[in-house]
Order: structure tokens, then C-alpha cells, then sequence
């Protein structure tokens, strides 16, 4: 229920004062509107912008480049990196690294890149998909799945092109805490704020 969504996440934006990114069943400039008002900062999409390619270069034109974040859920197929919708349950047929270009030229300022080939494996963020985002455009990088350990995140934040990683699951049945976490990575010369 989108009324149930927006009511959390106004209660979120209230707590929280960090750069907030919402996405999910984002498909429109008016559900970028919605949750820009509800407290946003920045607006994930990712089976919206593959359904209706001209969003990413609307809503840049309209609330700028660095609110516009291209999710991608990429898994290889025969040896191609392949763009997936529906949470990762739908191949596209696209090739990844083409669309993350295009979508960077229409304005995307940021790609959050989930390889499906390690979510949830926790052996390690996907570095060879990585590298190859990382080849091919100029914004923000983002990596996800495959976190499982603290050393998963100093490998990823000591390798070059890469801007940010994610977790999930390591936090919530807490393999791995936070604090320590950002201790650690200090600790192995990443800059960290703790």
C-alpha cells in the first residue's frame, strides 16, 4: 500500500539525518515527486526505467542528476552481463553495461549495481562486474550482494573505482555490526567516520 509506504518513510526521513535513497515501484516523475516530498533525497529506479526508458532524462531535467539513481539487478547469461527487472526475476535480454552507458547519459548520477550472482552468497562483492561498470561510466558506483564479512569491505573499499558498498542481511541477524565494521575498516586504512 503506497499510503502505508509514504507514512513510513516520512517517519524515517524524521529520524534519520543521512542522505536518504527510496526506491521501489517507482515508475513515474509524480512517484518521484511523492517521495522527494516525503523526505527522499535521492530516487532509486530500476524496472520503471527499463519499462519507460525517457524517465531517468525526465526526472534529471526536473530534480537533477544527483537524485536520480539507476538500480541494477545484472547476472551473467552466456558469458554477457545481462540486465534484470522484477527484482531480479525477469532477464531483460539487455546488456548490462550498454544500459548502465545510456541511462548515464540521460542523467542518471548514480548506479547502484547488485549482482545477482553473488546476492546473498556472501563470499564477496562481484569485483570482475564491478570493474566492468566501473570501465564504462563516471558516476558513483555502488556495490551489491555478496557481503559477508568485514573483509568483504575492505577488499571493496581499498579496490579502485568503486564508491559505496551495501548489506542487508550481515546487519539485520547481525554477523557483522556496524560499529565494528567501521572500526575495522579504519583500522585497514579505509577513511571512515565512526
Amino acid at each position: 500500500g503506497r499510503a502505508l509506504f509514504t507514512d513510513i518513510l516520512r517517519q524515517v526521513a524524521s529520524q534519520v539525518f543521512i542522505p536518504l535513497t527510496v526506491g521501489g515501484g517507482i515508475r513515474t516523475l509524480e512517484d518521484f515527486d511523492r517521495v522527494l516530498k516525503c523526505g527522499a533525497d535521492k530516487v532509486s529506479v530500476n524496472s520503471g526505467a527499463i519499462a519507460t526508458p525517457s524517465l531517468i532524462a525526465a526526472a534529471a531535467r526536473k530534480y537533477g542528476n544527483q537524485c536520480v539513481v539507476l538500480s541494477m539487478d545484472v547476472k551473467r547469461v552466456d558469458g554477457r552481463f545481462c540486465l534484470f527487472a522484477k527484482g531480479g526475476r525477469e532477464n531483460t535480454g539487455i546488456d548490462a553495461m550498454e544500459w548502465a552507458v545510456r541511462a548515464v547519459s540521460d542523467g542518471a548520477g548514480e548506479i547502484v549495481l547488485n549482482s545477482i550472482d553473488t546476492d546473498g552468497v556472501k563470499s564477496g562483492f562481484d569485483l570482475e562486474m564491478l570493474d566492468a561498470l566501473a570501465a564504462r561510466v563516471n558516476v558513483p558506483i555502488v556495490a551489491s550482494g555478496g557481503a559477508g564479512t568485514m573483509e568483504h569491505f575492505a577488499e571493496l573499499f581499498t579496490h579502485p573505482g568503486i564508491d559505496a558498498g551495501l548489506a542487508a542481511s550481515i546487519f539485520h541477524t547481525k554477523q557483522v555490526d556496524i560499529k565494528d565494521l567501521k572500526q575495522f575498516l579504519r583500522d585497514q586504512g579505509v577513511p571512515m567516520r565512526i
